[in-house]
């Protein structure tokens, strides 16, 4: 089959083309923003890539043309091919019947920690042997690739019957407003936690728990949900009903579920129903990044890795590019990388840093700050953002002005004046990279938090410091 994927250069949509190619599919595609690292990883796959989306790409006559959700009413190419009465369908669908369809799914949902909890889970079962498919929003360091049909067993492409998969809730399509993550089939589903997000689709976080429960009721009875036993919002979801085996995670000590006590040193000790499981010892930090492994634990025992197999996987893990990546350090100046853009998320990264610094001695944390998700453009959560910098020695804020399409709607100087002095926001990035140059000094931590490009601000900065 030759697929022609309309927005191709997106995270999902490239790792479903690099998918589609790997199972015998001839795939070309097409983006307004064709440029590396992603056209790269394309090309060098075989996969042609074409720059925007002229109308006269029908000609290219494709069995059937894959939609991601970037592509709205007016695109010209789309507008052709509704005009044309040509097959079109949207890319979680094609990958739902096209990739998963007989394959055991680990689904990973959740406002937060979603990449992160899939390759933990990818991995644990790497390393037990299982050579899993998989489809992640990020780069997993172990893999050093974002997807894969199937790894490698005994020296030969291995034909794995599972496949992991970040199950976002973001809307499938202009034509099909249901989440994606209600494509994928799922036989275990984690349910990571649940908060207001994504405020251009979803006016409430009611709506978005209806879409949860969506995913519930695609869980077959031998399934299993994993589910945070922290989360209000998804006690509701079940409360809705559940027809699958259920598993709550981040639960008291010794009550029924999985369980996590955390030493001094950053290890912890996982328990399940009251019994002692083994202790986790790693180097990644962060109260969020427990849970994440404890509900990769749980899902990887549905599928018949021990939990102590699971232990022993997670302290090899290498986490996950753009989470707490240290890019380099300059002059005794430390430059890290992360994807946070929601304010539980630069809380929880804030925090996990300053955990791991100390809070005497350990150096400053100067925390850069670009909220460009589609959330933050709005406004909706601005007035959470002073709070979630609370713990920061110093705080950078950037946001392009004017009406373009990477434009705040409000004023980032005003949401970040409760903060005082030490909060300072620009609309320049040369004047962005100054600043924080003037004002970093040696055993300082500078802590980049966005969930785009930024610019290419962390070396920017390396070379600033140099």
């Amino acid at each position: 089959m030759h697929i022609h994927i309309l927005g191709i250069c997106g995270t999902f949509m490239g790792g479903l083309a690099v998918l589609a190619k790997e199972a015998g599919h001839k795939v070309t595609g097409c983006d307004a923003n064709v440029y590396p690292p992603m056209s790269t990883q394309l090309e060098a796959q075989g996969i042609e890539l074409i720059q925007g989306f002229d109308p006269g790409q029908v000609q290219l006559q494709p069995d059937l043309f894959v939609i991601g959700n970037v592509v709205s009413r007016g695109n010209p190419l789309m507008e052709e091919i509704l005009n044309r009465g040509l097959p079109y369908v949207s890319g979680p669908e094609w990958m739902g019947n096209h990739i998963l369809r007989d394959k055991w799914v680990l689904a990973v949902a959740g406002t937060h920690g979603k990449t992160t909890t899939s390759a933990m889970l990818a991995w644990i079962l790497e390393d037990a042997g299982y050579a899993p498919g998989f489809l992640i929003g990020g780069v997993p360091m172990n893999f050093g690739i974002s997807a894969r049909l199937s790894g490698v067993r005994n020296g030969k492409k291995a034909d794995s019957v599972f496949f992991v998969i970040e199950a976002d809730e973001y809307d499938t399509a202009f034509f099909d407003k249901r989440s994606k993550f209600v494509h994928y089939h799922a036989r275990t589903a984690i349910l990571n936690n649940l908060e207001y997000d994504h405020a251009d689709i979803f006016p409430d976080l009611a709506a978005i728990e209806t879409q949860f429960h969506h995913l519930v009721r695609t869980v077959p009875g031998i399934g299993r949900l994993v589910v945070n036993g922290r989360e209000p919002a998804l006690e509701r979801v079940i409360a809705r009903g559940c027809w699958s085996e259920h598993e709550n995670f981040g639960v008291e000590s010794g009550q029924a579920g999985w369980s996590l006590d955390t030493h001094d040193d950053g290890s912890f000790d996982i328990g399940f129903d009251g019994v002692p499981q083994g202790t986790v010892s790693w180097s990644l930090t962060g109260e969020h990044n427990r849970m994440n492994a404890l509900a990769a634990i749980a899902a990887a025992r549905h599928v018949g890795v021990p939990a102590a197999q699971a232990i022993a996987a997670l302290e090899k893990f290498e986490n996950v590019k753009r989470r707490m990546e240290l890019r380099g350090t300059v002059n005794g100046i430390a430059v890290y990388d992360d994807f946070a853009h929601h304010p539980t998320a630069i809380t929880t990264t804030v925090a996990g840093l300053r955990k791991k610094i100390g809070k005497d001695g350990g150096g400053r944390i100067l925390a850069v700050l670009e909220p460009r998700s589609n959330t933050m453009k709005l406004g909706t959560m601005k007035d959470a953002l002073p709070a979630s910098l609370a713990d920061a020695d110093l705080v950078f804020g950037y946001g392009a002005k004017g009406d373009g399409k990477e434009a705040l709607g409000w004023d980032l100087a005003q949401a970040l004046s409760p903060l005082g002095e030490k909060a300072r926001a620009f609309d320049d990035l040369g004047a962005l990279v100054q600043a924080i140059k003037q004002a970093a000094r040696p055993g300082d931590h500078v802590l980049v938090m966005s969930n785009g490009g930024f610019g290419g601000v962390h070396q920017k900065l390396l070379d600033a410091l140099a």
